[in-house]
């Protein structure tokens, strides 16, 4: 499964690089295409900041948090390279937007955007950010409900009879 799994991340950046490219040589910079009327439009811009253009200008930081972040995923999905297909495929999402985000910060010091929901007020987003946010929230999911399982103590039965261990019994 660890081997899929970098295929997974593999595929989420080579989607990512290839619809930003499409984007960047057909739709203006600033410029803007209805995908779904009133829904979703397609928006080129750019962002030389994290999400809502936090921490802009800080490309160090935004270069070397997602290469740390993709240098512990790596590690922890080889260790447990046998483990959850669920783990192994959220870290891969993570893992494939992370790239596919950080080969635009190096090669331009911005990353393009270009999802942008027409129902709400939300910063133009682009795949590796649905990649990232999706592969985080199945971790999380698979932490809390899945592995978090395994390792809680189980807890008595509050009704369960329980058998008196030798000393309770010499006492009664």
């Amino acid at each position: 499964m660890f081997i899929i799994s970098l295929i997974i991340a593999a595929v989420s950046v080579i989607a990512d690089q290839l619809i930003k490219y499409i984007v960047n040589n057909s739709i203006e910079l600033n410029g803007s295409v209805d995908f779904i009327p009133h829904v979703l439009s397609l928006t080129h811009i750019r962002n030389k900041g994290a999400a809502w253009s936090i921490m802009e200008g800080q490309t160090w930081f935004l270069v070397l948090m997602p290469i740390a972040v993709i240098a512990v995923a790596l590690i922890y999905m080889y260790k447990n390279r046998d483990g959850s297909k669920t783990m192994l495929t959220s870290l891969a999402l993570v893992m494939g937007g992370g790239v596919g985000n950080l080969i635009d910060r190096v090669r331009m010091h911005e990353v393009i955007d270009y999802l942008k929901c027409e129902l709400f007020n939300f910063p133009i987003f682009n795949f590796a950010d649905i990649c990232v946010v999706v592969g985080a929230a199945m971790f999380c999911v698979y932490m809390i409900f899945i592995e978090g399982k395994k390792t809680a103590p189980e807890q008595p039965a509050e009704n369960a009879q329980t058998v008196p261990t030798e000393e309770q019994a010499d006492e009664q």
